[in-house]
């Protein structure tokens, strides 16, 4: 894990969407998709004082992507920031998604869980083996969709409304049932996304070969602050180092 402090190079405000893509330049990191960072920019001094975890998005000449979404005060100061503007980053931190460029995946995400499957299927040397399901709430444009290969065999489904939900979780049901013989299955996204899949894998016998990225409130990053605790089979634990991916299996309770 490092800590710099890094520049904004670029940030990308999307116009009709809650949603920011940021692109930071200072930081070359080995990391594994799943994996996140703790950003605190400068600015903030004492206001608000803890840091914010992010899913690497992507690392690329443009740099580290970030993509976060705009819903609480530390995520409206960050969409305050400029062009050079200076961030306190540490990372990589974390465990992340397991990749095997021989065996079939399949990737199933919601909303904003889209972010750390950029650099996964970046990072996957056969991405034609990757089928990716995406439930999404805004217009398509509005996410790195078109960041993922077109070797993906990828689709997406907007949410409207509750008749919407439900037409989701039933192809996400077919989807693990199809796939729960074939290969592992990864999933991020909002909590109820998350025990849905739970729900089914522990239904079609596959959860020790379903693996679920978390998103608990982190304050430090490393384990101290207790604050990000998941409970597991094994007694709680924090999400921050012992995530924020887990295998079905391991996780009492979502």
């Amino acid at each position: 894990m490092e800590f710099k402090t890094v520049q904004v190079k670029k940030i990308v405000k999307l116009e009709g969407a809650p949603l920011i893509h940021l692109f930071l330049e200072g930081l070359d990191i080995d990391h594994r998709a799943g994996q996140f960072v703790m950003l605190r920019p400068r600015g903030w001094e004492f206001d608000p004082l803890w840091p914010r975890p992010f899913s690497i998005c992507n690392q690329d000449i443009d740099g580290l992507h970030i993509f976060l979404q705009i819903i609480g005060r530390g995520t409206r100061r960050l969409a305050l920031l400029n062009k050079g503007d200076e961030i306190d980053c540490w990372g990589p931190i974390g465990n992340g998604f397991p990749i095997d460029r021989r065996e079939k995946v399949l990737i199933l995400c919601g909303g904003m869980g889209i972010a750390p499957f950029v650099s996964f299927c970046t990072q996957h040397q056969n991405p034609q083996n990757i089928r990716l399901i995406f439930g999404h709430r805004l217009a398509l444009r509005f996410y790195p969709w078109d960041l993922i290969s077109s070797l993906v065999d990828k689709f997406a489904f907007r949410q409207e409304s509750e008749k919407d939900l439900k037409k989701f979780e039933k192809q996400i049901k077919q989807e693990i049932y199809n796939f729960k013989d074939i290969g592992k299955i990864l999933v991020c996204g909002p909590y109820p996304f998350l025990k849905i899949v739970h729900k089914y894998a522990f239904e079609f016998k596959c959860a020790d070969r379903v693996y679920l990225s978390l998103e608990n409130r982190m304050a430090c990053g490393v384990g101290a602050c207790l604050g990000c605790v998941a409970k597991t089979v094994n007694g709680y634990v924090q999400t921050c180092i012992k995530g924020p991916v887990f295998k079905a299996i391991e996780l009492e309770e979502i």
